[in-house]
């Protein structure tokens, strides 16, 4: 597929998938979830808002390369600080636009997300095609590699609200809105390595602890998984998030598999099956929990998606622990379950008694 480049003027390869959001590009550009990833956005026009470092979810852009329909190159809001395919140049991420996205989109709909070369060059410096076809059979599966490492901190930070409880988070790509919903709850946080071991952890001495989202297959994280199954002998409320669900299914011997093209927008249908309401939601995830892999282990399926009736909760049944597969701290999204972080607060305060 040809178009025309923009951003940076490199070659990358990733595994190519789609976000449905109609808004919110600087937050799924900068979502350390997509590492490894091309990201190509359904809606046809995108940055018509500009960039504003406010909307960050990271440090800086987490994708690979950028594929859009149309780029807007003069955008218009009040807090924007420059345009999409600058500040992409100069983060060094390649964009291509005028491509045929809807056909991209429901080819992927159709084999499953596949793995892609995106190469945006100066004229004259052209690639041979059918070498760059031959190529392209052969990119690393990013899947396969440990993709939580490459984005989450190294270092622990923390946060005091001087509030009365305190939360350690494990970062495994860590959303920024996951931090702020946590601290807007006057909960004070400390956020931790990936490779935290539990002792360290328990050592802290948290009323809560969080899971947080990421990048990639969580079996490929099993130092997490171990840290987890062993926070889990304790009673300490337990809240997981996207990754963290998938990682907490594991933990308790479940088992996790590959969607054939993942949920990512902000526009998915999820069912509460305690009270049969249904919440629109954010989502970005390309792994879902086996449902059947749940006998026995503790946990029963609290949420479904009522496209394709995946998991999309979990509880278990005597401990203070919960996680659900979608975004409640949204950005962007609706924020109708953002009340979830209510609950915890709460299983945090019941557990104190």
């Amino acid at each position: 597929m040809k178009g025309v480049g923009f951003g940076a003027t490199r070659k990358v390869s990733g595994e190519v998938v789609f976000n449905t959001g109609m808004v919110g590009y600087p937050e799924a550009i900068t979502d350390p979830s997509y590492n490894g990833q091309i990201l190509m956005q359904t809606y046809p026009l995108i940055g018509n808002y500009g960039v504003c470092p406010d909307h960050f979810e990271s440090d800086g852009p987490k994708i690979e390369g950028y594929i859009v329909h149309e780029l807007c190159r003069e955008p218009s809001h009040w807090a924007s600080k420059k345009r999409l395919d600058e500040w992409l140049r100069e983060t060094g991420i390649p964009g291509i636009e005028r491509a045929d996205t809807r056909m991209l989109t429901k080819k992927i709909r159709i084999y499953g997300v596949i793995l892609g070369i995106l190469w945006v060059y100066r004229n004259g410096d052209g690639p041979d095609f059918d070498e760059l076809l031959k190529e392209a059979r052969h990119i690393p599966d990013p899947n396969k590699t440990d993709l939580v490492a490459e984005v989450a901190t190294k270092k622990v930070h923390k946060f005091n609200v001087k509030g009365k409880h305190h939360v350690v988070l494990v970062d495994c790509g860590v959303k920024r809105n996951i931090i702020r919903s946590l601290l807007d709850k006057k909960l004070n946080v400390t956020v931790v390595p990936p490779n935290t071991t539990a002792d360290k952890i328990l050592d802290m001495k948290p009323d809560g602890i969080v899971l947080s989202n990421g990048p990639g297959d969580p079996k490929m994280v099993p130092y997490v998984i171990k840290t987890v199954k062993e926070l889990t002998q304790v009673d300490t409320p337990i809240m997981g998030i996207c990754l963290g669900n998938q990682i907490l299914a594991l933990a308790f011997s479940g088992d996790t598999y590959k969607l054939k093209f993942g949920h990512r927008g902000q526009n998915h249908p999820c069912v509460d099956l305690e009270t049969g309401r249904c919440y629109i939601t954010s989502q970005n995830h390309g792994y879902a929990v086996k449902a059947e892999s749940l006998k026995g282990t503790g946990l029963k399926v609290t949420w479904i998606n009522a496209n394709d009736k995946t998991v999309e909760g979990l509880e278990h049944i005597k401990k203070h622990i919960f996680a659900i597969q979608f975004h409640p701290e949204a950005t962007p999204g609706p924020e109708d379950t953002q009340y979830l972080f209510d609950r915890f607060l709460k299983n945090m305060r019941e557990h104190k008694r």
